[in-house]
């Protein structure tokens, strides 16, 4: 069944000429992708026209695909190259991030029964914590704001980051260190 091949045998699938791959690789990849390109540019409509581009040049590039990585680090480096792209056509570095429009609209925790967790002085304390740790996100310089959502929202391990954003393996984990240092010393308030 196709939802349980790997994402590399669908996109060599897709290449070969199966359409329903390319459908199962978007759907496990869609949410994930946006949420970082919203993450690093600020602005949803912005992610939106690079989301788009990136994956019109995975379905540009599915010829000449050919297994060297994980899909997720072949997919991710394309979509930083886009990004990087666009920075540098605007002129401008990399923007601030910002909290996306809305949360997926598919999240399956959505149909689980409330707890008491979600008592509104909670659901407060908690939407507090999240924007605090958003704006501790946005203090961090661009690179290491990069890797750090590389790391949380793609599961990516420091290699394939580094690979992802050309730099060696130390310099992902140290840009990683950092960012991490950053965040716990700027949320200290709330341990």
């Amino acid at each position: 069944m196709d939802v349980e091949r790997s994402d590399e045998a669908l996109m060599l699938a897709y290449r070969d000429g199966d359409a329903r791959a390319f459908e199962f690789l978007y759907q496990r990849h869609r949410s994930r992708l946006y949420r970082w390109l919203t993450h690093q540019c600020g602005s949803a409509g912005i992610a939106e026209e690079l989301y788009q581009d990136i994956w019109l040049k995975v379905i540009n590039a599915r010829d000449g695909y050919q297994v060297s990585a994980r899909f997720t680090t072949w997919l991710f480096r394309i979509a930083h190259n886009r990004l990087v792209d666009h920075w540098r056509a605007s002129g401008r570095a990399p923007s601030a991030v910002g909290p996306p429009d809305d949360d997926d609209a598919d999240d399956p925790l959505d149909l689980v029964a409330g707890s008491p967790l979600d008592e509104p002085h909670n659901e407060f304390e908690r939407k507090r914590l999240g924007a605090a740790l958003i704006r501790q996100i946005e203090a961090l310089p661009a690179v290491q704001r990069e890797t750090f959502l590389l790391a949380q929202e793609t599961d990516m391990t420091l290699e394939e980051i580094a690979s992802i954003t050309g730099v060696n393996r130390e310099t992902a984990k140290s840009r990683m260190r950092y960012a991490l240092a950053k965040l716990r010393d700027g949320l200290r308030d709330w341990q």
